[in-house]
């Protein structure tokens, strides 16, 4: 009976979802970045005379809204700091939808607590503006210094999220709808996985619908209705 149990998972038939083992080829996530100031922190911003990017970046913004600051003078503030975002664009992402960004500080800033973030552009890899964002910080880290100048620190107090924080502007363009045919490419190259791929395909929807072309990517026929390439 032992015996038996042992060889009955081996005669059982194995099967993998085709979403599992591959991605539709250009149906990926894209990665944005931009650059702003953080406001309103409690002392804790970037130390002017240290950075002067900073100062630099206040004074364009202010200058955008008729506040004029001397070229000789430099702002001694303590609750900005200079900050780079990024997040993540899923595929297929349309106008008015909502992403999440994660704010790192790009001076000395000890801690982004309680900061929020000022409207900032995000940029993809061709430069144009895809998303922007704004928002109140999250930040999990914490950090406590006393007088004595000894310091505390629990995890990384200079980067927090804003939980959809990031509103999208821009579709990017996707080829998903406008070509013929679809490319299923496997996460684990393997020349017989792409092979069984094929002949799985072909044995359901017939036998020159589906072409393996390396170890890597398999070419699949699709219908041109994109109503019926999603049902596909």
């Amino acid at each position: 009976f032992i015996f038996m149990l042992c060889l009955a998972p081996l005669g059982a038939a194995q099967a993998e979802r085709i979403k599992d083992l591959a991605s539709v080829a250009g149906v990926r996530d894209n990665q944005l970045l931009g650059y702003g100031l953080v406001v309103g922190l409690d002392g804790t911003g970037d130390k002017t005379n240290q950075t002067p990017f900073t100062i630099q970046s206040l004074k364009s913004m202010l200058a955008q809204y008729g506040v004029t600051i001397p070229p000789n003078l430099n702002p001694q503030v303590k609750n900005v700091a200079a900050v780079a975002i990024h997040a993540t664009l899923p595929p297929f992402s349309k106008p008015g939808q909502s992403i999440d960004v994660t704010v790192s500080s790009l001076g000395n800033s000890q801690s982004l607590r309680g900061g929020t973030l000022l409207m900032s552009p995000l940029k993809g890899a061709d430069g144009q503006v895809y998303a922007v964002a704004q928002g109140n910080l999250v930040v999990g880290g914490l950090g406590v210094e006393g007088n004595d100048g000894s310091r505390v620190v629990i995890n990384v107090p200079s980067v927090g999220r804003i939980p959809n924080g990031a509103t999208v502007e821009r579709t990017v363009p996707s080829a998903f709808n406008s070509t013929e045919k679809l490319v299923l490419n496997l996460h684990s190259p393997d020349f017989t996985t792409a092979q069984r791929l094929e002949n799985a395909i072909n044995k359901k929807l017939g036998s020159q619908e589906a072409k393996a072309l390396d170890a890597v990517s398999v070419m699949v026929n699709a219908p041109k209705d994109s109503s019926q390439r999603v049902g596909f």
